[in-house]
């Protein structure tokens, strides 16, 4: 691996971080709002694993980029381009979760590392991902 290279991968796993909480917090916020009807802070905060405080802090966040409509009390609504990303997310994850019990990984071991993985995958590995899926079920 060149210099440039290294620089570059280290750069997108930046990036990819960065966007790695949106990205788990609209997909969280999605499901909550399907099971449940509605997605409260504290039920956010119990799926999370994470204070309530956490997640009203990065709620604020979300807002700001336009993901969330939230006010004191009431449920967390999802905007429709936290709908989007929350859809995008959530095909990733089953894309990158496929591919891996396709490989053999068991499921066990495959949801955890697909959670990890499905952020730093970029879109030449998951479309090669896809045509590896499609490939092994014709």
């Amino acid at each position: 691996m060149t210099r440039r290279s290294s620089i570059d991968s280290y750069r997108k796993t930046r990036v990819d971080h960065a966007s790695e909480t949106a990205e788990d917090y609209v997909e969280a916020i999605d499901e909550l709002i399907e099971q449940e009807g509605q997605c409260r802070v504290t039920t956010l905060a119990r799926r999370l694993g994470i204070s309530h405080v956490t997640v009203s802090r990065t709620l604020s966040r979300l807002a700001s980029e336009d993901l969330v409509e939230t006010e004191p009390y009431r449920p967390i609504v999802l905007t429709d381009k936290g709908h989007a990303l929350a859809a995008w997310a959530r095909q990733r994850h089953e894309l990158v979760l496929n591919f891996l019990k396709a490989l053999g990984v068991p499921e066990n071991v495959a949801i955890p590392d697909a959670e990890g993985m499905e952020h730093h995958c970029s879109p030449k590995t998951l479309s090669a991902m896809k045509r590896f899926l499609k490939e092994t079920r014709s």
